[in-house]
């Protein structure tokens, strides 16, 4: 790799002017702006005669600020690349300008800009005054006592920038109820900076003689909080600009305090090759309406993606309500229109839930086999008596249903299935004991008959069988990394399964009859039971092949699922690559066709098991060149999110940080503790999270404590 130099772009960008020594600020303004042959050209026509432009070097004499990356290909200004004064635009300072066609307008517009004439004043008079540094001592000695003096102040902000993490990363309370100097619960961040100061003697000095800034107010915490969050969105904007696709995650809740609350989440691939999903924001809502969650998407959006990436946003995912799935008004629809790649995902973990609904609620037998399973929790949870006798009799607590969390219904099966002899005599002994109230025994009595019920002994083999299948596909929908060609492939698996349990019911009815006699005469005969049993199974396997069907944009996926390598050697899938390519049309059908033949034919490739593991593949054997259309494409089915898992875990922080006894925090406050919990990781891989947050928090006004080295 070759050497990076102080001057480039990707220097300045990582070590920004205001950290370096003066030495180094001297050596960057003498060599002057990197000034590299860019890789840059753009396809043009004219009057019917097509044409391409490409970059010279003619370019950097008519404008000498002008600097050149040649690892994003792409133009900046070298003097707002130093400086970034107020106003300095992003643009020209960590996006670049890679549009030959408009390059002229838009210089032109750069230098008329008061931040760009005031940056290039500043670099312009960088230097000359150290004759006065060399001829006067006393201002020589006024300048080291000033930066002594930053050195001090910006260490101390940094141990409380450190205390405000660690209570945002644990979802800890800021404030306490009384932070006076003789409370004996100042709160937890108080107690935290105290503990601190007990180790660092600079912040133990500053606190028992600061007069001017202390760092401990609300409004500072306010302000650090403010910085935290800007500097962590910008982080997270710069790794979805670099990355080659990006989707988005969206759904809708109501906090503690009725407030309507959209979440948004990123899901990209970053500069490593790893799969992110960022939480981006809070967004407050008015109204639940399309017309008022779209424009908050394409506010925020807008801020994210420059209008030439608008490209790169190829996947909105959402939950299945009718707002934000409806093909002409609803949310996806708006979307699409500002953003023509971005193809719908109706949220699998949804549709997995609404299968299951339409297989326990939609046939009057199963809906009152569940409601069943939920009355044994609820008979136990009435009252602590009963929750003890049942400790001490079965040893096993009995999980709540719930009819969004199939999870607690399997548990409350299995318990049930498994334990199913203990409860018979956990409850004979209820009707025995002289310690209950008539009613206790009443209702003991009757789920004891249950127990012994053909019927409900035959459901419950049933879903036992059913539901780990469905726990397991629950549980793939989960992950972060899963991508269509792995869960196509656990849809079939899944299929298989039930369709084996389908095959089979006539053995689970000879299992369930063979125990203890029934005190129930009126019964299900067994042909009945088979018949309804038949029709859950059926129930299942219709609606999974009818939700789960990967048509349009999806079908990408089966181009790249491993098992069905053999058979597209020798019949190569047309339809398919003709499908993928209406939706994504920034493939090359006739490279991606030759890439797959060849990927079709050897062994090799057959083992991995979905598009993250293939893609790994070829970075790892630096295959990305040879491949470049399968990558692009691999690329493409990985950043397409097949859940909103990440969006309602955002949801449980948004629980935990916003309670009762913190419901009137703003908004921006909200967003900044919910970002340096959800996204910690990223903080504390960010070395250079303090100083940043310093410099922006030294930035926002002018201050009488000094932060800014001279």
């Amino acid at each position: 790799m070759a050497a990076v130099h102080p001057n480039s772009v990707i220097y300045l960008q990582k070590n920004p002017f205001t950290r370096l020594s003066l030495e180094e600020i001297k050596k960057i303004k003498d060599l002057g702006p990197d000034q590299p042959d860019l890789q840059i050209q753009q396809q043009a026509s004219d009057r019917g005669r097509s044409y391409t432009r490409s970059f010279t070097r003619a370019c950097y004499e008519k404008r000498r600020w002008l600097a050149g990356c040649d690892v994003s290909n792409s133009l900046f200004c070298f003097p707002c690349l130093l400086f970034q004064s107020v106003g300095t635009e992003v643009l020209w300072t960590t996006t670049g300008v890679r549009d030959l066609k408009h390059l002229s307008d838009k210089c032109k517009r750069h230098e008329s800009s008061r931040s760009h004439i005031d940056n290039s004043m500043k670099l312009t008079f960088l230097g000359r005054v150290s004759i006065a540094e060399q001829l006067d001592e006393g201002y020589r000695i006024g300048i080291r006592r000033h930066n002594e003096e930053v050195t001090k102040n910006r260490h101390i902000l940094s141990r409380i920038i450190d205390c405000v993490k660690f209570c945002g990363a644990f979802e800890l309370a800021l404030r306490g109820h009384d932070e006076s100097e003789s409370s004996d619960n100042p709160g937890i961040f108080r107690g935290l900076v105290d503990f601190v100061a007990s180790l660092d003697g600079a912040l133990k000095e500053h606190l028992d003689s600061a007069t001017v800034f202390k760092g401990t107010s609300k409004t500072i915490q306010n302000e650090l909080l403010d910085c935290m969050l800007s500097v962590t969105r910008e982080e997270i904007i710069k790794e979805v600009q670099t990355s080659s696709f990006l989707s988005i995650q969206a759904d809708e809740t109501t906090d503690i305090a009725t407030q309507s609350q959209l979440v948004l989440v990123l899901r990209y691939i970053d500069d490593k090759n790893n799969v992110q999903e960022r939480f981006f924001e809070f967004i407050p809502l008015q109204s639940a309406t399309a017309e008022s969650i779209a424009t908050a998407l394409k506010e925020r959006l807008a801020s994210i993606l420059p209008k030439d990436q608008k490209s790169k946003l190829i996947c909105q995912a959402y939950d299945g309500a009718s707002v934000m799935r409806g093909a002409t008004a609803g949310v996806q629809r708006k979307i699409q229109d500002v953003y023509p790649n971005a193809h719908y995902i109706h949220c699998y973990a949804h549709q997995l839930n609404l299968i299951m609904q339409q297989a326990t609620s939609h046939i009057s037998k199963t809906r009152i086999f569940f409601s069943n399973i939920g009355g044994f929790a609820s008979f136990f949870s009435k009252s602590p008596k009963r929750t003890c006798f049942l400790d001490k009799v079965v040893a096993h607590r009995l999980p709540r249903s719930s009819n969004i969390r199939w999870n607690f219904h399997s548990r409350a099966i299995n318990t049930v299935f498994e334990h199913r002899e203990d409860l018979i005599h956990c409850f004979e002994s209820i009707q025995d004991s002289d310690d209950f109230d008539p009613n206790t025994v009443r209702e003991a009595g009757v789920l004891a008959m249950l127990l012994e019920d053909e019927d409900f002994k035959f459901f419950l083999e049933l879903y036992h069988h059913i539901m780990p299948h469905v726990d397991f596909l629950y549980a793939k929908l989960q992950k972060k990394n899963i991508d269509s060609v792995h869960i196509k492939v656990s849809i079939q698996q899944f299929q298989q399964e039930i369709q084996k349990i389908r095959n089979s019911l006539h053995s689970i009815g000879e299992q369930s009859s063979g125990s203890r006699p029934t005190k129930r005469r009126r019964a299900l005969s067994s042909e009945d039971r088979e018949r309804i049993a038949a029709e859950v199974c059926d129930t299942i396997l219709g609606h999974t092949r009818e939700r789960f069907s990967f048509t349009d944009h999806l079908v990408c996926a089966t181009l790249l699922q491993g098992d069905r390598f053999d058979e597209y050697k020798d019949t190569f899938p047309e339809d398919a690559l003709s499908s993928t390519m209406k939706a994504y049309p920034m493939l090359s059908g006739s490279k991606l066709k030759t890439e797959l033949s060849l990927i079709y034919s050897k062994e090799e490739f057959r083992a991995c098991r979905g598009a993250v593991d293939l893609f790994q593949l070829f970075m790892e054997n630096n295959l990305e060149e040879v491949f470049s259309e399968t990558v692009t494409l691999l690329k493409v089915i990985i950043t397409t999110p097949m859940t909103t898992a990440e969006a309602e875990r955002c949801f449980s922080t948004l629980k935990r940080i916003k309670n009762f006894l913190r419901n009137t925090m703003t908004q921006e406050r909200l967003n900044a503790l919910a970002l340096l919990s959800m996204e910690k990781r990223l903080v504390t891989e960010m070395t250079d999270f303090n100083q940043r947050v310093v410099e922006k928090f030294a930035g926002q006004k002018e201050r009488r404590a000094k932060f800014m080295f001279k």
